[in-house]
């Protein structure tokens, strides 16, 4: 019998880390290539294309005149948490033209990390419903553009229409610790409803 097919432990006693699914989503823009890039273990997988002129005028990044790439597909990460849990995250196209791909990329995920730009909110609308509607565990996570908090977290979860029971949290997307910190939130979450 192949030893790799084997159900008896490994030789060293150890057992692998669970693997567990993470979905990245939000607007474009809003920080999730940047947040999967900050915390991945590994040199993060992404699909990231030119935006030409023709997809600036469809997907109106004029809010984000900076921005001069964007996912088309996935950008893909991983993170050990601890000996007993390995994270695999799946950051999501922001796009409306790419929103068909967010049920494929969700499908056996725990939970989901949707990322708010708190200075375009508009934009934040179509993930927390996709989330809501799909009745997956998730925490909404404001990025902290230039360190700064736009809105107050109380006014956003009412113009959001966030369930108390749904986490809202700041954190900065360029921060490993802090992109940590949001995902130990929503596995707290998950958890907690899992529990519940």
């Amino acid at each position: 019998m192949d030893s790799k097919l084997s159900a008896e432990p490994p030789a060293n006693g150890k057992r692998p880390p669970v693997p567990v699914k993470i979905v990245i989503a939000g607007g474009f823009g809003v920080g999730k290539t940047t947040a999967v890039s900050a915390i991945s273990e590994i040199k993060p997988l992404t699909t990231e294309a030119a935006i030409t002129s023709v997809a600036a005028e469809i997907d109106r990044t004029g809010e984000v005149p900076a921005k001069v790439s964007t996912t088309v597909a996935l950008d893909f990460g991983c993170i050990t948490i601890d000996d007993d849990l390995k994270l695999y995250l799946f950051g999501t196209p922001g796009q409306d033209r790419f929103g068909f791909m967010w049920r494929d990329l969700s499908h056996g995920a725990l939970g989901a990390m949707v990322i708010v730009d708190a200075r375009r909110i508009d934009d934040c609308y179509p993930a927390v419903d996709y989330f809501e509607r799909m009745e997956l565990p998730f925490v909404v996570a404001v990025n902290l553009f230039d360190g700064e908090m736009v809105h107050d977290l109380k006014d956003l979860r009412w113009a959001l229409a966030i369930a108390e029971e749904t986490p809202l949290i700041t954190f900065d997307a360029r921060e490993r610790l802090s992109v940590r910190d949001a995902l130990i939130e929503l596995l707290k979450h998950a958890l907690e409803r899992a529990t519940a």
